[in-house]
């Protein structure tokens, strides 16, 4: 069951434990946790409570209050699913989305969290979700990355490269980032004056002198892996800036992806980057958007950050869809815990918000084998917690392995003693989603 890369190619392409349309995955990383009661699980109900006062122990005795939502929801396409209005883009593409709105997770602290959502652990130092699908599946182009990772142009990601670490998987399973602004990948470019055929002639010795170390010591696989990634390096000169380059793309494509707009630019920018990967076999993409930490004023917050990803993530569907490619890529959005229903009252002063919640969140996935239209799961009536068909983190991973062809119980690797995997002792998939 344990699947081992060979040493010459650590990432060659493998066949899947079972077949599966989903060639790649595009997970869309909401950082800091939406609401799920203000975006895609509406509860009326709380609106009636609307600033009436609630006793919760957080840490202290504090006077809290009910928060309803600040925005309206209506019904959207043949499923008639209701959807926030800060999503007027998305939509309109809900008959492709399926809607999961009973997830728990394990932690509720920002930094714990995105790693158990990356990782499937609270405490860094396990391959992330990317790696154990690279790990599994290897890659269809190996001039590029197979697993790349695009940050929020605002800032780093909670907990760094711990988050798309490949841990004690192999070497080449890392994740790599590449930059929102400036230059994708630092020193792609070689110096002036230094020509292919030097970078070439340099890279052949440099492997000579490697090989002959490796002789005497076969299981170093870090030496191995540096190997690797020199080679791989040496080809994305050529590669990456061909993948990225979406000023090749057509007026009405860089229109669909809000790329004319000063707010969607970076989101739009960063999709459209995600889209041309896909094209050329990348097997995982993670995309983050900062900012939806919103402890106050919600209204405002969350408005901005929709805003900034509703469109991109519509043009995105639309244009995979166009293309024949939304039945082989998986898109997977969501973020690292829900919302709470009630704030403290201090809030109320600047503008209402909800606090960390671990209890109940959403999440979406749509394309690659997913059953779109559909909502699956409830929470109670004030949003707070998953009660019907709930499912937790350990079961969303074990689903998107599953949509992309992989047993998250074979998905092994021995490490420390046992038999290690993404869900630890398994997860269940959720079988609503699957088409």
């Amino acid at each position: 069951a344990t699947r081992v890369s060979s040493n010459e190619r650590p990432l060659e392409p493998k066949p899947p434990h079972f077949p599966r349309p989903a060639k790649s995955c595009i997970f869309l990383f909401m950082s800091g946790a939406p609401s799920q009661m203000d975006t895609f699980d509406p509860k009326p109900e709380l609106d009636k409570y609307h600033g009436k006062p609630i006793t919760r122990i957080y840490g202290s005795l504090e006077k809290r209050l009910y928060v309803g939502s600040p925005f309206k929801f209506s019904r959207h396409g043949q499923a008639g699913i209701d959807v926030s209005e800060i999503f007027p883009h998305l939509a309109q593409s809900v008959d492709d989305l399926a809607i999961v709105r009973s997830l728990h997770t394990s932690v509720e602290a920002h930094t714990t969290a995105t790693f158990f959502m990356n990782t499937g652990e609270a405490i860094p130092g396990s391959p992330s979700l990317g790696s154990w699908l690279i790990y599994g599946l290897g890659t269809e182009n190996e001039n590029l990355p197979a697993f790349v990772v695009l940050p929020d142009h605002r800032g780093g990601v909670l907990g760094g490269s711990m988050n798309w670490s490949n841990a004690y998987l192999p070497a080449a399973c890392q994740g790599t980032l590449l930059n929102p602004v400036g230059p994708a990948i630092v020193d792609l470019v070689p110096n002036y004056g230094i020509s292919r055929r030097q970078q070439r002639d340099n890279l052949t010795l440099l492997n000579r002198l490697n090989e002959q170390y490796l002789d005497s010591n076969p299981r170093n696989r870090d030496l191995l892996g540096r190997m690797r990634n020199y080679e791989l390096a040496f080809r994305m000169q050529s590669a990456v800036p061909d993948a990225l380059d979406i000023d090749r793309e057509t007026a009405f494509t860089r229109k669909q992806y809000g790329l004319d707009e000063n707010v969607t630019e970076a989101m739009g920018r960063k999709c459209l980057m995600a889209r041309r990967m896909v094209e050329r076999g990348v097997r995982f993409i993670q995309i983050y958007c900062e900012g939806w930490d919103s402890h106050e004023n919600i209204a405002g917050g969350h408005a901005q950050r929709a805003l900034e990803v509703d469109r991109p993530i519509a043009g995105l569907i639309e244009d995979l869809k166009q293309r024949g490619l939304l039945d082989e890529t998986l898109i997977v959005w969501g973020g690292e815990f829900g919302r709470t229903a009630d704030n403290s009252m201090t809030f109320f002063r600047t503008g209402p918000g909800r606090d960390h919640n671990k209890e109940a969140m959403v999440f979406w996935m749509a394309g690659g084998g997913v059953k779109g239209g559909r909502v699956i799961g409830a929470t109670n009536e004030l949003g707070t917690k998953a009660v019907e068909n709930v499912y937790h983190t350990h079961d969303l991973h074990a689903t998107i392995l599953h949509l992309m062809g992989l047993d998250d119980m074979e998905l092994t690797y021995y490490h420390g003693g046992r038999f290690k995997r993404l869900t630890d002792l398994g997860g269940r998939t959720i079988q609503e989603v699957v088409s």
